[in-house]
């Protein structure tokens, strides 16, 4: 029976596989049934009026229109259920989430900096020692470039993937930014998304309470290779995304190590 309540299941949306996804689908059911409401109310309205209003039974015009307020009163009504949708769940949802974000910090989560550019994405973590390399946009040298400083050495371990791979049942905070135009970071199985400005570092964070592989797409119209414009997601166990992470790290660890042997001994 609830299943038939669902607008969100009879829209085919994705299930959803966050921990707050179950409010987001919540919300956007009772907004559906209240425009069902409207259209069934003012669906009725529109076939009384030709019924009331036709021409057998209303040979001459009238020009005084309604003398009543009861058109008044039913828009007064509309304007009161949209402020009680308004105030009473979505902004008390958008507060919610907004106020999480200092718990989140303390849950020790996942922390990946997403960088968007035409027409992809990038994942830079911050490597073994959960610390992100020192970032300086004067640096960049390619769409997509973390600008990671060479100079800091907590960003010696700091690793780049193509995909975003995070454990189940884990907080995850992503630092959504871009290097060339405005994007979007969408999830939609996750029922999260943050635009991406270049200049900024912009959080959003989730927990993912199943293992899935998804795609996250751009939601902002960014060029005309928008429409192909999209990343591979990954939610794996804790043990496969610490054994997966600790070898992208150490690889990418070894990599810097044998370019700085190479710059020192050109040096000589």
């Amino acid at each position: 029976m609830s299943l038939l309540l669902n607008w969100s299941t009879w829209l085919g949306i994705p299930e959803n596989y966050s921990d707050h996804g179950g409010n987001v689908d919540h919300l956007i059911d009772i907004v559906h049934w209240f425009m069902f409401a409207l259209f069934v109310g003012w669906t009725l309205f529109f076939l009384f009026c030709l019924w009331k209003f036709r021409a057998k039974n209303n040979p001459k015009a009238s020009y005084h229109g309604v003398t009543n307020h009861v058109s008044s009163h039913m828009e007064i009504g509309v304007v009161i259920i949209e402020a009680v949708l308004l105030l009473g769940f979505a902004f008390p949802l958008w507060w919610e989430r907004t106020d999480q974000f200092a718990e989140v910090e303390k849950t020790d989560p996942v922390k990946v900096r997403v960088i968007a550019y035409q027409f992809a994405f990038n994942y830079h973590y911050p490597g073994a020692d959960g610390k992100f390399g020192r970032i300086d946009r004067t640096l960049v040298n390619s769409a997509g470039d973390p600008c990671i400083d060479p100079n800091d050495v907590n960003g010696h371990d700091d690793f780049i993937s193509g995909v975003l791979k995070l454990p189940v049942d884990r907080n995850a905070i992503l630092q959504i930014t871009s290097t060339d135009v405005i994007h979007n970071y969408s999830i939609v199985p996750m029922r999260i998304q943050q635009d991406a400005i270049p200049g900024r570092d912009i959080p959003m964070w989730f927990k993912p309470i199943k293992k899935l592989e998804t795609f996250a797409i751009c939601g902002q119209l960014c060029g005309e290779g928008h429409a192909n414009m999209k990343g591979t997601m990954e939610v794996v166990s804790q043990k496969a995304y610490s054994a997966w992470a600790e070898e992208q790290s150490k690889a990418f660890l070894e990599k810097r190590q044998e370019a700085d042997k190479a710059k020192a001994l050109a040096k000589k």
